[in-house]
């Protein structure tokens, strides 16, 4: 993981006084920016046997999921404060089930060509898929939990690239 030095460390969205703001970027130039997030659902074996055998009650859980992410990244500035709507060129969801463990990972991408980077679209995109997975199969296991819910690389502006070790 980049390291920032302590001594660079602000709070964007606090001003000078600790009141906060929504971030000025109308100086900034348009890069091209990706941001890619990760979540985790885990669920008993039942649950996920319902789900990877399409035989949910509440019809086709993971392309559901995939809606629901897409359209949470389109949305992400209504649902956080102080996020700036932006044009997104790509949304995409993808799932990794791991039948050992009955846990599906989520896998959000995001670009944009402006002036502020898609970290919260790709992190909201996949905690909305995870959420749907729940709602969807809670019926089957109340006890289903959602972890791990991380940027793990972006790209673009003026930080450039970081990537989780």
């Amino acid at each position: 993981m980049t390291e920032i030095p302590t001594t660079d460390l602000t709070l964007s969205h606090l001003d000078e006084s600790g009141q906060i703001r929504m971030v000025d970027v109308s100086s900034k130039t348009p890069t091209q920016r990706t941001a890619i997030a990760e979540g985790r659902v885990r669920m008993s074996a039942a649950a996920y046997r319902l789900l990877t055998a399409q035989e949910n009650g509440k019809g086709e859980v993971l392309n559901t999921a995939r809606v629901a992410g897409v359209l949470a990244a389109k949305r992400c500035a209504e649902l956080i404060p102080l996020c700036h709507s932006l044009p997104l060129s790509f949304a995409g969801i993808e799932f990794f089930l791991s039948d050992a463990d009955h846990a599906i990972t989520i896998k959000a991408t995001c670009r944009t060509d402006y002036k502020t980077g898609v970290e919260m679209e790709a992190m909201t995109a996949c905690s909305i898929a995870a959420l749907t997975i729940y709602d969807m199969c809670k019926a089957a296991d109340k006890g289903i939990v959602l972890e791990t819910i991380r940027l793990d690389y972006k790209s673009g502006g003026k930080s450039g690239e970081w990537r989780r070790n």
